[in-house]
């Protein structure tokens, strides 16, 4: 035995060539949702829809208590998808076919799976490919009241660990995972208009007009707090939170800084929407698609529009319509000089993300 300490330098996360058609991974840890972590994420991304802001109004409705905003769901999950997944990352590309299902309270525990559907090698960068997957996330896993609470795709760039390796590409077929949102019947005994006043008054089915651009008021600007809040989530990406790897090769990394997990901007955006478009929603359907199209760092302000695309009946629920939307997310750059119609002089307007949202939201008639 050698008079040295033993060294052993872990390597944590999996790169592209350790990737196999079909393997499943069942992620460390699980999360369950509690008081602090609820109040958290809901206040810091500025929900409003009073389902997750007021337990009278929520048990009204017929929920068992205040309810997880979809936001928040994707947030726990997908950071429990990370180590595995995405935490030797380049960047995220693209969530794909995002759907919601059990409700989500305090108290539940949240276990997620991975289904690896797919590596593609770049053909100009030799040290980089992408990966597609298929995440399920489910509620009281084991018990009788085990749920699946959200599932979706996504494809993520990342980085080889050893460049020499060739790597094969493949795909194969997702899982047929079945993924509706649970809604509470309307019941002629309760007394929806009286909470009426507590939602916005102009965000109804009715008010959603296909053809719509709402530029929503708020904005709100991220500092070095997003570093805590990555953590808080169980989110181990090295880009979101170690500046110093970043320092020693910056034109490695987006943007050569620390860059905001995609998370934040993702429910912020929903946040800042919420009052024109969520308020008198009972659910998020589904995201069909959604991307990140620039970086955020910190000292970024992010703010939002929604278009509306287009509005139809609720299978089965005369009470509700479906708003298919695009939620878009932007922010401001300094540009010396520039003159911009959508910018103060000196700024330039950049597109952060886009996501194509339905909803399911009251019609004004049975609820106000």
């Amino acid at each position: 035995m050698s008079d040295q300490p033993r060294i052993i330098r872990k390597k944590t996360g999996n790169f592209l060539e350790d990737f196999r058609p079909g393997q499943l991974f069942r992620h460390k840890g699980g999360k369950t949702i509690t008081e602090g972590l609820f109040t958290t994420f809901t206040d810091f991304s500025m929900a409003t829809n009073a389902l997750c802001k007021n337990a009278r109004y929520a048990r009204e409705y017929g929920y068992a208590g205040l309810v997880c905003p979809p936001g928040l769901v994707m947030l726990v999950a997908f950071s429990q998808t990370v180590e595995d997944i995405s935490e030797n990352a380049r960047a995220n590309l693209e969530y794909i076919d995002m759907r919601f299902g059990a409700p989500v309270y305090v108290g539940d525990t949240l276990e997620v799976e991975t289904k690896i559907l797919g590596v593609r090698p770049s053909s100009s960068r030799p040290n980089l490919g992408i990966v597609h997957v298929q995440s399920t996330a489910r509620k009281a896993v084991g018990s009788s009241d085990e749920a699946v609470v959200m599932t979706w795709q996504r494809k993520v760039q990342v980085y080889k660990d050893d460049e020499s390796i060739q790597v094969e590409g493949f795909e194969v077929e997702p899982d047929v995972v079945e993924c509706d949102l649970w809604l509470p019947a309307h019941r002629s005994d309760a007394d929806y208009k009286g909470l009426a006043h507590l939602s916005s008054p102009d965000s109804y089915f009715e008010d959603l007009e296909p053809g719509t651009l709402i530029e929503h008021s708020r904005g709100r600007t991220v500092t070095d707090e997003h570093i805590a809040l990555t953590g808080v989530l169980d989110n181990t990406s090295q880009v979101h939170c170690n500046r110093f790897m970043i320092g020693l090769n910056p034109e490695r990394y987006v943007g050569g800084e620390l860059i905001v997990f995609g998370g934040i901007p993702f429910v912020l955006c929903l946040g800042i929407s919420g009052p024109d478009v969520a308020d008198n929603a009972l659910g998020d359907v589904r995201y069909t698609t959604g991307r990140h199209t620039a970086p955020l760092q910190a000292g970024d302000t992010v703010f939002a529009a929604t278009e509306v695309l287009a509005t139809r009946d609720y299978p089965g629920r005369p009470d509700l319509g479906e708003v298919d939307t695009r939620l878009l997310g932007h922010k401001f750059v300094a540009e010396e000089g520039a003159e911009h119609p959508d910018a103060p002089p000196g700024w330039k307007k950049v597109r952060i993300f886009e996501l194509e949202r339905t909803l399911a939201v009251k019609r004004r008639s049975h609820y106000a």
